[in-house]
């Protein structure tokens, strides 16, 4: 995302839902966490505006209101920031978690036969593509993940033959 701290913009989604059913509820929130929201309150949550952060937030909004909760979006800049900071540092740390483990199975997988190791470059290939869509201030993990899983490809590897 562009922009230093004193002009980024941020798409807020402020929303409640009845406790039950609950489906609506684990619903909404598996949306928000595959955007990769920062968490503000319960109910509360941010991404660095742009016009998908926008559109998405504004889609899950009108699905809150569809199960009978209510849900605003709203544009804001933190007043402080030390306040956005903590926002995107828990952000960054919730993709490092993503990053280090897509690593540490690449790792495993480079211990395994070929035909393994190309299921794991193919699941993991696309492990990295769900992280990089809600990764919006990429951590160093991102590149080391990025560098193992491309070491499985087989054009990177080195077995040793059998005579």
């Amino acid at each position: 995302m562009n922009g230093s701290a004193a002009e980024r913009q941020w798409v807020l989604l402020s929303y409640r839902l009845p406790r039950e059913p609950s489906t609506p509820r684990i619903s909404v929130w598996r949306k928000l966490k595959r955007l990769g929201v920062a968490q503000i309150s319960d109910g509360l949550v941010a991404l660095p505006a742009d016009a998908r952060t926008r559109e998405q937030l504004e889609w899950i909004a009108e699905e809150v209101t569809d199960f009978g909760g209510s849900a605003t979006v709203w544009i804001a800049h933190p007043a402080a920031v030390g306040d956005e900071q903590q926002l995107i540092d828990a952000m960054a740390q919730a993709r490092t978690a993503e990053y280090q483990q897509v690593h540490a199975q690449a790792e495993a997988a480079r211990n395994q036969d070929e035909a393994e190791r190309r299921r794991a470059l193919s699941r993991l290939r696309a492990e990295l593509r769900r992280i990089q869509r809600r990764d919006y201030f990429p951590p160093p993990e991102r590149q080391a993940a990025e560098q193992a899983v491309s070491a499985l490809h087989p054009a990177n590897t080195t077995e040793e033959s059998t005579p």
